[in-house]
């Protein structure tokens, strides 16, 4: 019985060991952003962003199982991230340096590590920069561009702020949360229906772009919606958290199978990995315990571990439908990590509240 319960851990396990042995280069100190990469010839960009979610993806390994290994590896991604930034965390995405200190900020709390929380407090008060009246307030995405202002650089900021506040205990961050969520829901998502819109004034016109249809966008905002719940104990947000989730599975999901879209590789290849984390997240704090975003979870990991993983090498694609090609991006194997990491911890949470049940 037990091991029938744990499958999704010990399918989790086999994810992280192949990002490890397919990814993994010691020379750089980073993975690589491709697999096969000979000698490292692949990478000729830093993808900062990818490499925070591989922080995440081996945090979640971290506190899934207490293994020194991963607790090994991200003190040596750390200092190789560090050496690739020219010595320094900020860089010039507001929206990049938040999932950098969010991430810094879970393994500093998952390990005690001191630099892990320096460089999540270093960054968030760059990240503070962005803040601006242009489009009434909100985070701007990118230091060059102030007026252009969008879901990915205010929802995790969000998150970022709450989770500070966690931890920390200064109200001035929770401000900050609040004062982003905000901005956020009154700008960037849907009145009618919850969906949360992309971004505004992008082109310099003022206009939204209500057409970018991200699972993204929507797990952000269920996270930061999540947050806020945690940090006040209002209802309000986690209805919102709750609405949001249900018009991204409304429009976003296969209405027969419950299939989440081929984003295509890229930046797009991490995006249902960040949905489908905030949605367990939402399914282990509603009351309900699970309901329909734990069953979107485990639909979608299931058809993951079916039909679209590559059996011999445990790899994952953008389509989670199919096997990948030869050449596998960094960032669909992360995201391929992040849903059997949800369904794991799904799967952890079920198996206690069994074992509660008996006691």
């Amino acid at each position: 019985m037990r091991q029938q319960t744990e499958a999704w851990a010990a399918r989790a396990d086999l994810a992280q060991q192949a990002l490890v042995e397919r990814y993994w280069n010691a020379g750089i100190g980073m993975f690589d952003i491709e697999t096969p990469c000979p000698n490292g010839e692949c990478n000729t960009i830093f993808h900062y962003w990818w490499m925070a979610h591989a922080v995440e993806a081996l945090t979640d390994g971290l506190e899934r199982t207490g293994d020194s290994r991963y607790s090994g590896l991200l003190d040596d991604l750390y200092e190789g991230l560090l050496r690739r930034n020219g010595g320094a965390w900020p860089n010039a995405l507001y929206d990049d340096m938040e999932w950098m200190a969010i991430a810094w900020l879970r393994a500093y709390n998952a390990t005690g590590t001191e630099k892990y929380k320096e460089a999540a407090l270093l960054l968030w008060e760059d990240i503070k920069t962005g803040w601006n009246e242009h489009m009434g307030g909100g985070i701007a995405w990118q230091k060059s561009q102030l007026d252009y202002k969008n879901t990915p650089a205010n929802a995790p900021a969000v998150i970022l702020a709450a989770r500070l506040h966690a931890r920390f205990g200064d109200q001035a961050d929770l401000d900050w949360a609040l004062k982003i969520y905000e901005w956020q829901k009154n700008n960037l998502v849907d009145p009618a229906s919850g969906f949360v819109w992309d971004g505004m004034n992008r082109q310099g016109d003022g206009a939204i772009d209500k057409d970018w249809a991200f699972t993204y966008c929507q797990g952000v905002y269920v996270g930061a919606a999540l947050e806020l719940h945690r940090a006040t104990g209002k209802e309000a947000y986690m209805q919102d958290a709750r609405r949001t989730a249900g018009a991204a599975a409304r429009r976003l999901a296969d209405p027969e199978t419950g299939l989440l879209p081929n984003e295509g590789n890229g930046d797009g290849g991490l995006f249902k990995g960040i949905f489908v984390r905030y949605l367990a997240q939402l399914a282990l704090a509603d009351p309900s315990r699970g309901g329909e975003p734990g069953k979107l979870v485990a639909g979608n990991a299931d058809r993951l571990w079916s039909e679209g993983r590559d059996a011999e090498r445990t790899l994952f694609g953008p389509n989670w439908n199919e096997p990948p090609g030869d050449t596998v991006e960094l960032g669909t194997q992360i995201s391929g990590i992040l849903l059997l990491e949800a369904a794991a911890r799904l799967e952890a949470a079920e198996l206690a509240g069994r074992t509660e049940a008996t006691v």
